[in-house]
């Protein structure tokens, strides 16, 4: 790297990121959108159709909306968090907002405060989601954008972004173990007051998750310069121009359309999860919770991979291995059952052989994740040289809008699926058939590794490595 890069951190370079408290606030944030995402990705579908007896397909409607809601939100909102001058930072206005909205409706999806009948259900499953979703998307975007200010070396931006990923598994996936060890998976994923208690708890840690996180970064962020050309309502067109001036770059385009792609199959997989644990391979509540204490090992294990072999290949190398790793090993476990080569139905060792997958995959998740929001983080210079302002909100306001928008689809798709092989009326495992779960398999599995494998064409676009990072932040250093 040039001699002339003037590298920019919260954290002075030599210091090690662990030690500064910063670090940690930053990372912390993911707990809330860990939260939010495990409810809303593994258990409001199953809640909507088997608590509130809203059928398969209308309940994925309803999230569905609400998805499509919240990536266009997020688009409108990431420019405008680029363009706000206040004493608080760019951010952090919009964060002190979310305290309040985002805790207190996550609350009332899982604890309704109306009386709720067969028509009014789907309308109060609809907006609780989209309070919801407004609500992430206000602390959500604008907190995990702080990272280009914060951090502008290459190789270290994977640390930020490993931990900020292993706080957001370690937030969504310990609250799901415990759920399933006392509060849903002990009283029934057909009963109301698993789901309560699940609500209180997860509202609880989201109100102490934002208020830690935006407190711990507030100083840092009002000490950045304030952006000198402000977001203008009345000049609404001239914005929505800026937002297609930025996002024309070619290497944001890549990352964009793999977030297209790979949404839809991110929906469905995580809409079906519930069913294929449950209904596929015949695990009970406590035994997806142990599922659930295996997989507490995959963001330590990926916090230390991710940023080395970011470091050893280049993000992009790297994301496209981990990418192919997790869909390797993804189908195995649904093959080996449906072709009588996996351990006895519903048996601890078909979990604890089921767990070991999981673990695999779920690193390779984590690695892929890390990876490409650091490439994300590179766009933000290499969009400024060109457009002369910082965009970081919106870029990665797009991307999120991205997976989100086409996700809806995958929702619905696996709300579809839900209705197509029969399990609209399947209230126990028992009532489960060999054909049901072929039937389940053949629609889910082809089409979600084919979607993975075109995302991996479209990643190999993109184009900023190492040296062209060096590059960009020479140019901008320059100008300044």
């Amino acid at each position: 790297m040039s001699e002339a890069i003037a590298i920019h951190s919260a954290v002075p370079p030599g210091e090690k990121l662990e030690r500064q408290p910063i670090f940690w606030f930053y990372g912390c944030a993911a707990m809330a959108y860990g939260i939010k995402n495990n409810a809303f990705s593994y258990l409001l579908l199953m809640y909507a159709n088997q608590v509130l007896g809203i059928p398969g397909y209308l309940a994925s409607l309803a999230l569905a909306v609400a998805m499509v809601w919240d990536a266009v939100s997020d688009l409108l909102l990431g420019h405008w968090s680029d363009k706000t001058s206040s004493r608080y930072g760019r951010r952090h206005p919009f964060m002190y907002v979310a305290l309040f909205l985002l805790p207190l409706t996550f609350y009332a999806l899982f604890n309704p405060v109306v009386s709720l009948e067969e028509t009014s259900s789907f309308v109060y499953v609809l907006v609780m989601a989209l309070l919801i979703r407004t609500g992430t998307t206000l602390f959500e975007v604008p907190s995990t954008a702080l990272l280009p200010d914060l951090e502008q070396d290459y190789d270290r931006r994977n640390k930020w972004l490993a931990l900020r990923h292993g706080f957001g598994w370690y937030g969504g996936n310990g609250i799901h173990t415990i759920n399933f060890f006392f509060w849903v998976g002990a009283f029934g994923v057909t009963v109301q007051t698993g789901y309560s208690i699940y609500g209180v708890v997860g509202a609880t840690v989201i109100f102490f998750t934002i208020l830690a996180s935006a407190l711990g970064t507030q100083k840092a962020a009002a000490a950045l310069p304030r952006p000198e050309d402000t977001f203008k309502v009345r000049e609404i067109a001239l914005e929505v121009q800026q937002i297609f001036q930025s996002l024309k770059n070619r290497n944001f385009a890549a990352l964009f359309f793999y977030g297209l792609i790979v949404g839809v199959a991110q929906g469905l997989g995580m809409a079906l999860y519930l069913y294929n644990t449950t209904y596929f391979f015949g695990f009970t509540g406590t035994m997806i919770a142990v599922t659930g204490i295996f997989v507490l090992l995959s963001p330590l294990i990926a916090y230390f991979i991710a940023p080395n072999v970011g470091s050893r290949f280049g993000k992009k190398k790297a994301a496209m291995i981990a990418i192919l790793g997790n869909i390797t090993l993804y189908p195995m476990p649904y093959i080996l059952l449906l072709n009588g080569w996996w351990p006895e139905f519903g048996s601890w060792t078909s979990l604890i052989l089921y767990s070991f997958f999981i673990v695999a995959e779920v690193v390779f998740v984590i690695i892929f994740g890390v990876l490409l929001d650091s490439m994300m983080a590179d766009v933000v210079e290499d969009s400024e040289v060109s457009t002369y302002r910082r965009s970081e909100g919106l870029f990665f306001a797009a991307r999120s809008f991205a997976q989100k928008a086409i996700s809806a689809g995958g929702i619905i798709g696996a709300g579809a699926i839900v209705s197509l092989v029969g399990l609209d009326g399947v209230r126990s495992v028992e009532q489960v058939t060999y054909e049901i779960r072929f039937d389940l398999a053949s629609l889910f599995l082809p089409l979600y590794c084919s979607l993975y494998l075109l995302g991996i064409y479209v990643i190999s676009k993109y184009r900023i490595d190492r040296e062209g990072h060096g590059n960009n932040l020479n140019k901008l250093a320059t100008r300044a």
